[in-house]
């Protein structure tokens, strides 16, 4: 048992040096990032050192779906599409993988002016060392920040401020995100509903239209929407239905 002992020890020994040994080169590295730091810079902000810089970059990638969520285009898109798939009645064509590609890439399309902004103004001048993070943020923040402004309703505005207990801003620039992002995502689930509306009506009136037709004939056990679904998709493919949506989407966030 001794022996035992003795050659179980040397071998976990000789594991634990093999482990030193693997992570010698990363102990090493470790010891040549700089400390987390923020120092003052030439024009009076804030400089913050590369291992915090990483750490904001990483934590506002895992916020990256929220702000796509809340506060882009991309809301009001999706809930658009999934009332016209319901309004269809064609079960999950198109799928939900469908839907989402669809909503991302219009979403990029709609908002490729506030992109490219966000890039000249803010992207582009922090690259090349000419502003510092804390500039670069506050000035990326502006052009979403308009364009929120732009599609959100001033009573809900106005909803959040008093909720908040606020007192009101002298220009729509001075509300904060805090009360316009919550504002914005709700009036955009407003138009999104309108639209949702909008769009509901005529595959309605072709159901009411087959069902009393079925009525009419006597056929009260078959399935009105077995046969209002080939009309549906009829209509929906001659008027040019994508186009329309795809073209009228696009259009409600510049009008």
């Amino acid at each position: 048992m001794r022996a035992f002992d003795k050659l179980r020890g040397r071998g976990l020994a000789r594991y634990a040096l093999a482990a030193l040994f693997l992570l010698a080169p990363f102990v090493s590295f470790a010891q040549g990032i700089p400390a987390v730091t923020v120092s003052t810079a030439p024009g009076g902000g804030q400089q913050y050192s590369l291992t915090l810089q990483i750490l904001i970059l990483m934590t506002a990638i895992t916020l990256l779906p929220g702000i796509v969520l809340m506060m882009t285009a991309f809301t009001r898109i999706v809930i658009v599409l999934a009332i016209l798939r319901q309004a269809l009645g064609a079960g999950q064509a198109p799928p939900n993988q469908v839907l989402i590609g669809l909503s991302l890439f219009l979403t990029l399309f709609v908002m490729g002016p506030v992109v490219d902004q966000v890039n000249t103004q803010a992207v582009q001048p922090y690259m090349e060392g000419k502003i510092d993070a804390t500039t670069a943020m506050n000035t990326g923040v502006e052009p979403l920040k308009r364009f929120m402004l732009d599609q959100t309703r001033e009573s809900d505005i106005a909803t959040f401020v008093r909720i908040s207990g606020g007192q009101g801003f002298d220009k729509p620039e001075d509300v904060p995100l805090r009360i316009l992002v919550p504002a914005f995502a709700t009036s955009e689930l407003k138009s999104a509903f309108q639209i949702g509306f909008l769009i509901f009506i005529p595959f309605v009136i072709i159901d009411l239209v087959v069902a009393s037709v079925l009525m009419s004939m006597g056929m009260m056990m078959l399935s009105p929407v077995l046969i209002s679904l080939p009309f549906k998709l009829m209509l929906f493919v001659l008027v040019d239905g994508w186009g329309l949506i795809m073209g009228t989407l696009a259009a409600s966030f510049y009008t």
